[in-house]
């Protein structure tokens, strides 16, 4: 018999878990969480790479809820917060609802039932509501390189690390110097007899500033959860103060600028060297980085970096843009995610026949950053402009998360118990990230990044967590309409 329940989560890394801990604080028990994986954890299940962590303080990386006094530093390792959304599992007694090794191969709005049909290979299912908690960093970008495919040596992505691949002592090229790149490379410099670095786009890097937590202090924060509470607070309100450099203020720019120039030349005292690794765009016209480590490394003898891209490969014979000729036995790829076209669009047909990646082809977009017109019951998480360059995501997916919520509890009062978002809300939304990105760095520094889409921003906020709280706030289920998309006719708001 087909299983049927009221909300089919897609997803058990930060933002399905903190959808279900939404919906059983809301009293809503009728939930699955659909996992490919054989565990929670998203990206921080997938990323093993050496040196892998946050770049967001711990003790603000993690749920309001769960509050975890035993982070061992200011930045928390990628294995750290694997355990910690494991034991975020455990402690919401989530393991009735997960179903672990269970892919999402399609689903489909049943508009005569009105209800989502999802296909997992593992017996049908259906859902009142369908939450693509999905990320948007899990499917690693490959760049298409002449002869990538017949590199004799090792050759993986830095998000699928072979760990059964011996490269200590090997000759090993990392592509890339966004922020795995920029974390791994000091590792790989210690034990690798000689690491080329490929830079297509120098990177601006602020210090990170590491310590740890002491046991006095980690057992303070476990006495005195209103400590822990003050410091999560305090690190909040310096995120926020962030965005201003991030965002294009001209007097926190230049300070941010500043310090990133200084960090530079205190730890690269090489000239020439100084010059390649300095960007010539607009300060957060790109993610900014965090380091201590990487210009060191890349300034000592077991690092030789190749300023342009990788454009072809020949055996074990690496072609630079440059013309110049580099030999490795092991290749890294460091090359990002498909981060603006998501994959998972292409399995979601909505209303109208259409896949969400189709209805996606010119750029994402939502009203909320959460809904999509022709898409009913459903919402996505970490979807459209709804990812931070300056502060906690965590903080935003709490967000979706009690929107998503309000609106399921409005669906009860609706005819035929259907959400659907009207057109005109989702492009005056639209309209309205345009208007607020429009003199940012993301569009204006001069840059190529992985925030933009056509032209338009569709990955970031532009804006403050604050400003996101409060337009979410703003949203009294007007943007929601009663006629059925494949109906046509005059749409009516609901009230």
């Amino acid at each position: 018999m087909t299983e049927h329940i009221e909300v089919a989560i897609v997803g058990a890394g930060f933002a399905g878990l903190g959808m279900a801990i939404a919906l059983r604080r809301a009293g809503r028990q009728s939930f699955v969480i659909l996992e490919r994986a054989a565990s929670v954890g998203g990206t921080w299940r997938d990323n093993t790479y050496p040196g892998v962590a946050c770049d967001v303080p711990s003790h603000l990386y993690g749920f309001a809820t769960h509050p975890n006094p035993e982070w061992s530093g200011l930045y928390a390792t990628g294995a750290e917060i694997h355990r910690y959304l494991e034991r975020v599992a455990d402690t919401e007694d989530l393991g009735d609802r997960l179903r672990l090794r269970t892919a999402l191969l399609a689903a489909r709005w049943d508009a005569a039932a009105s209800r989502w049909h999802l296909d997992t290979g593992s017996g049908a299912l259906t859902a009142d509501a369908l939450v693509l908690a999905c990320g948007r960093l899990t499917e690693p970008s490959i760049p298409e390189i002449p002869g990538l495919e017949g590199f004799t040596g090792p050759i993986f992505h830095s998000a699928r690390w072979d760990h059964s691949a011996d490269i200590a002592g090997s000759r090993v090229a990392v592509i890339g110097t966004g922020a795995s790149a920029v974390q791994l490379l000091p590792r790989l410099a210690e034990t690798a007899a000689h690491v080329t670095l490929f830079q297509r786009t120098p990177a601006w890097i602020v210090p990170r500033g590491e310590r740890g937590y002491d046991a006095a202090e980690r057992e303070r924060f476990a006495a005195h959860p209103e400590e822990l509470a003050a410091l999560r607070a305090a690190l909040y309100v310096e995120g926020e103060a962030r965005y201003a450099s991030r965002s294009g203020d001209a007097a926190a720019s230049a300070g941010a600028r500043e310090v990133a120039l200084a960090h530079l030349a205190n730890q690269v005292p090489d000239p020439a060297l100084r010059a390649a690794l300095s960007p010539d765009y607009v300060f957060g016209c790109k993610r900014v980085l965090l380091s201590d480590d990487f210009y060191p490394a890349v300034a000592s003898p077991a690092v030789t970096l190749e300023p342009s891209a990788l454009v072809a490969v020949d055996g074990d014979r690496l072609v630079a843009a440059s013309g110049t000729r580099h030999t490795a036995d092991a290749l890294v790829l460091a090359t990002g995610f498909v981060s603006q076209r998501q994959p998972y669009a292409e399995l979601v047909t909505g209303e109208r026949g259409q896949t969400l990646a189709e209805h996606w082809s010119g750029g994402m977009t939502s009203f909320a950053s959460t809904v999509v017109s022709d898409f009913p019951n459903m919402f996505v998480l970490d979807g459209p402009n709804a990812s931070l360059g300056h502060n906690s995501s965590v903080l935003m997916l709490e967000e979706q998360a009690a929107y998503t919520v309000r609106a399921l509890a409005q669906r009860a009062a609706t005819p035929g118990g259907v959400l659907r978002v009207h057109p005109d809300a989702e492009a005056d939304y639209t309209a309205e990230i345009a208007r607020a990105a429009r003199t940012t760095p993301w569009l204006t520094g001069g840059c190529r990044n992985w925030y933009v889409d056509r032209g338009r921003l569709t990955l970031l906020w532009p804006g403050t967590v604050d400003a996101f709280r409060a337009r979410l706030a703003r949203a009294d289920g007007s943007e929601f309409t009663t006629t059925p998309a494949r109906t046509g006719g005059e749409d009516r708001r609901s009230a």
